[in-house]
C-alpha cells in the first residue's frame, strides 16, 4: 500500500466529509491545501448527467475566464503562403505550412495549441493519430480553424481555451493557480459553472449536474453543494 505523506495527511484532516455550500469558504479552504513547493494548478471536476456516445449529449466548447488560467499558451499557426504575413503579425510562437506539418509528423510538437486556416486541414488529416490523442487537432467547433488569424490568436493568448466532457461525462478544467486571490478564484469558478450550464447539450433530460469537486494539483478533493451556485 502506498504510504501517505505527512503533508497529505494534514491536508486531508482539513477537509470535512460534507458538500460545502459556501463558495467563498471552500475557496479559502482550497488555498490552504496548496502546500506543495510549487505554484499548484487549481482544478474543477464536474460530473454531468450526459452520455457522450450520443451526438446530442456531447459537450465541447470554448470559454475565457475573467482572470485567465495562469498558464502561458504556446500557439502554433499552420497556414498557406498567402497568409504568412498576417500570421507573423499575430504574435504566434510557431508559424509554418508544409515544414510545420513535417515537424509534427516526426513527433516534434512544441506547442500547446494549433490554429489552422481551412485550406490546410486536408493536409492535417494524415496527422490525426498524432494530434488527436493529444487534443491538438484543429476544429471549427473549438475555434481553432479560422480565416481570421489575428483575432483568433489574440483571443487564445488572452486565455481562451477549449473544454469538453470525457467519455464518462466528466469535465476537467483548470481555473487558476494557487497564488490567485480568493476573489479571482471565486469569479473564475462561478464563470466555469455558468459556461457549462449555458452549454447544456440538447439531449440532456432531467438533472444536468451530478456533482462538482475542486482541488489543487497535490491537494485533496473538496466537494461543493450544487446549491452554492444558485
Amino acid at each position: 500500500m502506498k504510504k501517505i505523506s505527512r503533508r497529505q495527511q494534514e491536508n486531508r484532516q482539513k477537509i470535512e466529509p460534507i458538500a460545502y455550500l459556501n463558495i467563498e469558504e471552500v475557496i479559502k479552504l482550497l488555498k490552504s491545501t496548496a502546500t506543495a513547493k510549487f505554484n499548484e494548478t487549481v482544478e474543477v471536476h464536474v460530473n454531468l448527467n450526459i452520455d457522450p456516445k450520443y451526438a446530442d449529449q456531447q459537450l465541447r466548447t470554448t470559454m475565457t475566464l475573467p482572470h485567465g488560467t495562469g498558464k502561458t499558451t504556446r500557439i502554433a499557426v499552420l497556414t498557406g503562403d498567402n497568409n504568412l504575413s498576417e500570421a507573423q503579425a499575430t504574435g504566434a510562437d510557431i508559424i509554418g505550412n508544409d515544414d510545420l506539418i513535417s515537424e509534427i509528423s516526426q513527433g516534434n510538437i512544441n506547442f500547446d495549441l494549433l490554429v489552422a486556416t481551412p485550406e490546410m486541414m486536408p493536409k492535417l488529416a494524415k496527422l490525426g493519430r498524432v494530434l488527436g490523442p493529444k487534443g491538438l487537432m484543429p476544429s471549427p467547433k473549438a475555434g481553432t480553424v479560422t480565416t481570421n488569424l489575428t483575432d483568433t490568436v489574440s483571443e487564445f493568448k488572452k486565455g481562451k481555451f477549449e473544454y469538453k466532457a470525457d467519455k464518462t461525462g466528466i469535465v476537467h478544467i483548470s481555473f487558476g493557480k494557487a497564488n490567485f486571490t480568493e476573489i479571482q478564484l471565486t469569479e473564475n469558478l462561478i464563470s466555469t459553472y455558468r459556461s457549462i450550464e449555458q452549454n447544456r447539450p440538447s439531449g440532456v433530460k432531467g438533472k444536468y449536474f451530478k456533482g462538482i469537486n475542486i482541488c489543487t494539483t497535490m491537494g485533496p478533493s473538496i466537494q461543493l453543494d450544487l446549491r452554492a451556485f444558485e
